[in-house]
């Protein structure tokens, strides 16, 4: 059943509140979530063509530097702030005039003109809660970060657009799947002393609308000396993200074809179980079946299809292009996130993750400066204005959605360690949009003198989920069945904000 919640306005489609409540009614006549998505593009079709930014996204591309990057050292630096707020860096002038980033930014200062940076992100979980950020779950406690498959968490923003884009058409798999997350499983290679953690899931969706991973090898060409507060320097790291050599590869988690198995023994079964599955489906049509059929049903496309095992395969990128966006794990992930979006994949996440646990994601409680100015702002500066251009030049940005979240930001005021850093802090932190409508040299919100608290236009994780649904053409206020076919809006609570676009 599809329904939405609220008065009878008229929606950015066209059709009202009613309309909608009753495609929800037409249930009772045998209709289904997909039949009334087709009637809603059948009536779309005739229509004149929709103008502004609704459904201007084609594909989205969230980048997600876990651990959280500082609000200070990025996109809201305060120069004239005591130096316990302001720390070692300072602030430089970008190509929109009056607006200053901070200058270890060097390149993305240049292209501030295509993206828009929002200064007043708040929410009040002060934890690395992704599961928070990321999908439009309302009642949060942070116990749930540690419980990926805890049934009451909501199902990530991928996931859902993944299994809304089904409902269109489900007869058709595609060749490339709509949902994709890279380089790895997030928190997967953490080391021991780490645990996965909540966020890229499909919740009550069920697991197979998760995001399709891809693996990664590649050997790391700088050393990191994993450091601890308490203990100081211990044994060494070669970290990926701080360099990469260049045989560094992508493939699709645990879809290798077994030894032995050719394309035609791989059909002649596929025909067969098909056979068998159509028999089943009509005796048992429950959450685990339907799941099933979807993993079987894809993972057939992804060992019989070379399109996304090419949109993968880094090397076939020019040396120039992939030295552009950084010999780094990042910067190879955000070429291969491009190369993804090319071959027709509607949402790729892309993780700047923890790797073998303390020192290499943007989690700065100590060591702070060392590790922005060494590792974390090259690497950033270098791959996300490469990304913002090459789209731009490959006439993909107008249609390509780029968002720079993560969970929260980090403490206005430094810790008094011995290498000082900053702490968790949700109160105010910035992010960046660009592409598909977004606002050019757009600064949206305002934090206080000394980046604590907002002081203006305070915005929700969920309105930005809510403005990604409304730019890719799904309307936030859409509901989707949970587990007992209760009715929820994608987006939680959130709402659009017209603010972000041009």
């Amino acid at each position: 059943m599809l329904r939405l919640l609220g008065s009878r306005r008229r929606l950015c489609d066209g059709l009202t509140r009613r309309d909608w409540m009753l495609a929800g009614g037409l249930g009772f006549l045998g209709l289904n979530l997909s039949d009334a998505l087709r009637l809603k593009d059948a009536q779309a079709a005739d229509a004149p063509a929709q103008k502004g930014p609704f459904g201007k996204a084609k594909s989205v591309i969230l980048l997600l530097p876990y651990g959280s990057p500082p609000q200070h050292e990025t996109f809201d630096p305060k120069p004239d702030a005591p130096r316990e707020v302001r720390g070692e860096m300072g602030a430089t002038a970008t190509n929109v005039p009056g607006v200053q980033i901070c200058d270890h930014l060097p390149k993305i200062a240049k292209i501030m003109d295509r993206i828009t940076v929002v200064r007043s992100m708040t929410h009040p979980f002060p934890v690395h809660g992704t599961a928070y950020a990321v999908s439009g779950i309302p009642e949060y406690t942070p116990a749930l970060e540690t419980r990926p498959r805890d049934p009451k968490h909501w199902p990530f923003i991928g996931s859902v657009v993944d299994y809304i884009e089904e409902q269109r058409d489900p007869q058709t798999i595609p060749m490339v799947p709509r949902n994709l997350a890279l380089p790895w499983k997030m928190n997967s290679r953490g080391g021991e002393a780490a645990s996965v953690q909540a966020g890229p899931y499909a919740a009550f969706l069920g697991p197979a609308y998760d995001p399709v991973l891809t693996d990664f090898e590649g050997e790391g060409t700088r050393d990191i000396y994993k450091y601890s507060p308490k203990n100081g320097p211990r044994h060494v790291v070669r970290d990926p993200y701080a360099g990469v050599k260049s045989d560094c590869h992508f493939r699709l988690a645990g879809t290798e074809m077994r030894a032995g198995m050719t394309l035609d023994r791989h059909d002649r079964r596929r025909s067969l179980l098909e056979q068998l599955d159509a028999q089943r489906r009509d005796v048992d049509q429950n959450v685990e079946t339907r799941s099933f059929d979807r993993y079987q049903r894809l993972a057939f496309t992804l060992l019989s299809s070379p399109a996304v095992r090419d949109a993968l395969d880094v090397q076939k990128e020019p040396t120039e292009t992939r030295e552009k966006f950084g010999m780094n794990l990042f910067g190879q992930s955000c070429v291969v996130a491009r190369r993804l979006v090319q071959a027709g994949a509607k949402f790729v996440t892309v993780f700047w993750d923890e790797y073998a646990y303390l020192n290499t994601d943007w989690d700065t409680h100590w060591n702070h400066f060392y590790r922005l100015k060494d590792r974390l702002l090259p690497g950033f500066d270098l791959a996300y204005s490469a990304l913002i251009g090459d789209l731009q030049e490959r006439g993909l940005l107008d249609e390509t959605l780029v968002v720079w979240m993560s969970e929260h930001g980090r403490t206005p005021r430094l810790n008094k360690g011995r290498l000082p850093g900053r702490d968790h802090w949700s109160r105010v932190y910035s992010i960046a949009l660009a592409g598909a409508g977004i606002g050019c040299g757009k600064v949206v919100g305002r934090s206080d003198a000394i980046g604590g608290d907002v002081d203006d236009n305070p915005v929700s994780p969920k309105d930005v989920l809510a403005s990604i649904f409304y730019s890719l053409g799904i309307d936030p206020h859409m509901t989707i069945p949970n587990r007992l076919g209760q009715p929820l809006p994608v987006a939680g609570t959130g709402v659009v904000r017209p603010e972000f676009f041009a």
